[in-house]
């Protein structure tokens, strides 16, 4: 595809296309970053970036920049294509959508998979090898159910939902429009719920629904666990990476962002647009408000109110956590300090 061709598209995108130069309008058959893009690849730029002096170095055929004059300026010296966006990130992503069709494939029940007679599919639905779709299930219209995947009792698919492969829905799950389930993650499994007796652990019957509202994506072998009773739920546009533990009960809400590792004890609850890094954990019943950022490793014991930047364990605000970081490196200096302070005291 020409660079003129690719722009003509983004123009149409969400990220803010302003100004472009041509240049020779190389052929772009997709992207790659500034430091290993050919003449036949797209690269970007962000706003504030380190990376701003590889446009001196690049080889790529056309870059996505901010409107900042110095940087169309090394663009043109060095015969680089080149587009200004609101949002280079954005405009990069949008690109290689473009750039890389996804491939739907076609309705149809591939004749391995195993339906059982009352399942309802709709119009334009995909099942592939090896699939299982359990009794009173509902497959809406469009959604495609790759090879493996096993769908329990009383499951609803929305329009338009892709599950991978060998990834598990159990019963009376519901997933909303438009979401994503990557492989080997597993949907409304049992809730973590046993009560003690002196005889020992007596198993908790795990009673409740999960709820996946639309457009969320659940990463590779993540576990959202249905509750004793209730639902557990996950908000609207919510992206959930790899290797997740989402307990019974718990309640997140729309826009979230959570990377790998992240685990959310049962019962608690997590508001709009919440950002936990890797490996952060949130304890049972603990209440995050809307708007939080949880750096990785956060050990999050106690309620966190809305907008709050928070580190460490157990977690504190972030601008208190580096001071107290900047400290620790010093503590053996601290520490010998006061043992001559001491020593001086008790002559």
């Amino acid at each position: 595809m020409r660079f003129s061709q690719l722009i003509s598209s983004l123009e149409k995108g969400n990220a803010g296309l302003q100004d472009h130069q041509l240049g020779n309008d190389p052929e772009i058959n997709n992207g790659a970053s500034l430091e290993k893009a050919t003449q036949s690849q797209l690269s970007f730029l962000e706003k504030i970036s380190h990376l701003s002096g590889q446009l001196s170095t690049t080889n790529a055929g056309a870059v996505l920049i901010p409107s900042e004059d110095n940087l169309k300026t090394k663009a043109q010296e060095r015969g680089i294509a080149w587009a200004t966006f609101t949002n280079p990130r954005l405009g990069f992503a949008e690109a290689l959508e473009i750039l890389n069709p996804k491939t739907i494939p076609n309705a149809g029940v591939h004749p391995s998979a195993v339906i059982e007679a009352d399942v309802q599919l709709e119009e334009g639905v995909h099942i592939g090898a090896h699939v299982f779709i359990d009794k009173g299930s509902v497959i809406k219209a469009n959604c495609v159910i790759h090879p493996g995947v096993v769908i329990y009792e009383g499951v609803v698919i929305g329009e338009g939902s892709e599950l991978h492969a060998n990834s598990v829905v159990h019963r009376k799950s519901s997933i909303g429009k438009k979401c994503v389930i990557h492989s080997n993650a597993v949907i409304g499994s049992e809730g973590f719920g046993f009560v003690p007796t002196k005889g020992g652990w007596t198993k908790m019957p795990q009673t409740g629904v999960v709820i996946i509202e639309d457009l969320v994506e659940i990463g590779c072998s993540s576990s959202i666990d249905r509750p004793a009773v209730g639902e557990t739920r996950i908000g609207e546009g919510t992206k959930i990476d790899n290797l997740v533990q989402i307990g019974h009960g718990v309640t997140i809400g729309k826009g979230c962002a959570m990377a790998s590792q992240v685990g959310v004890a049962g019962g608690a609850k997590i508001g709009n647009g919440v950002i936990l890094a890797g490996q952060v954990g949130v304890a049972n019943r603990v209440e995050v408000g809307s708007g939080v950022i949880a750096s990785s490793k956060c050990g999050i014991h106690t309620d966190i109110a809305p907008g709050e930047v928070i580190s460490g364990f157990p977690a504190i605000p972030n601008r208190l956590w580096l001071r107290c970081s900047a400290t620790f490196r010093r503590l053996p200096e601290i520490a010998k300090s006061l043992k001559d302070l001491n020593r001086d005291a008790s002559r």
